[in-house]
């Protein structure tokens, strides 16, 4: 028996030795970085401003790849199955927690088959409209939504996005009855409520500002506690009326369960020190973004309070996947 027991703790020293050496030499080629979301959402610009910092500081390319869909479960669950190496890396957000309890059978549990590696940011949300909307305020659009029940859509990246959450919270709030049009990525819903096909989103404020100053669609309020510095003449929900309306989007980095920790830990570390310069956090800023700095831990637990979080939500407001 003691010599079994010599034996098992050999052979944990050598794997523990073996991850120490991998994480020494990592990353020694490329790491592609899953988004599964659409191009030239915040998921995808934030990925690849981080992936460029990654790859500048570990000398080796972070490429990224867009796998939208399904609500981001068919990237997800190809970043899942990956080898856990360090060399799949799989950019998040709150849809993933929201897809915890909407998406029981989606072929992973993000506790289980994924790890935290760290968050990114969080992002406010703005309510728009097409300009063809007969409506300029928020009081305005809500009494149209009651008065034309079924009649208006809203569009958002696919079921369990927080652009979903957020307009079924805005219905359960508001009283109103407005049809959801999800769509592969929040492109392809941005591109249609421009085109008026769907006649409101709620979207990020980040990706929105430069279609609300072209005029493609018109802002109602914005989903924070407090006025966006992008939008300072846009109400916040509450101020238009809309009380304890409150939303945002954010993201972050997990890996392929199994993953070494010291992998982790270095990736963990490089995406902070890139999150800490002052002309990320000034560019940033600008695009009215606020970084989320966690160790893998913190960012863990973080990730099962947030969780909880929407599962009460998905309850009471009675959210179901279409």
């Amino acid at each position: 028996m003691r010599s079994i027991g010599v034996l098992c703790v050999a052979l944990a020293a050598s794997l523990g030795l073996a991850a120490t050496a991998a994480a020494q030499s990592y990353p020694s080629h490329g790491v592609r970085v899953i988004v599964p979301f659409g191009a030239g959402g915040p998921a995808d610009i934030y990925a690849r401003a981080i992936g460029q910092q990654l790859s500048e500081a570990l000398k080796q390319p972070f490429t990224i790849e867009n796998k939208p869909g399904a609500g981001a479960v068919i990237g997800t669950v190809e970043a899942a199955r990956a080898t856990p190496d360090g060399y799949t890396l799989l950019m998040m957000s709150n849809t993933h927690t929201a897809n915890e309890t909407l998406v029981p059978n989606k072929g992973y549990s993000l506790t289980k088959d994924l790890v935290p590696i760290a968050p990114v940011n969080s992002a406010d949300l703005v309510i728009v409209v097409n300009p063809t909307i007969q409506a300029t305020t928020l009081p305005e659009f809500i009494a149209l939504a009651k008065a034309k029940p079924k009649a208006l859509n809203y569009a958002s990246s696919g079921v369990g996005t927080p652009y979903h959450l957020a307009g079924e919270g805005f219905k359960a709030l508001s009283g109103t009855d407005i049809v959801h049009v999800p769509h592969r990525s929040s492109g392809e819903a941005r591109t249609n409520v421009i085109g008026g096909h769907v006649q409101m989103m709620i979207d990020s404020v980040t990706t929105m500002v430069p279609t609300i100053a072209a005029g493609q669609v018109r802002a109602l309020a914005t989903t924070g506690a407090t006025r966006s510095a992008l939008l300072p003449d846009v109400p916040t929900a509450a101020e238009a009326g809309l009380k304890d309306f409150e939303a945002t989007i954010w993201l972050g980095f997990m890996a392929p369960a199994g993953t070494p920790q010291p992998v982790i830990d270095l990736l963990n570390a490089e995406i902070r020190k890139a999150q800490a310069r002052p002309e990320v956090k000034a560019e940033w800023g600008k695009q009215g973004t606020v970084a989320m700095d966690m160790s893998p831990a913190q960012f863990g637990e973080f990730i099962k309070a947030d969780i909880a979080k929407w599962a009460k939500v998905i309850e009471l407001a009675n959210i179901k996947v279409n």
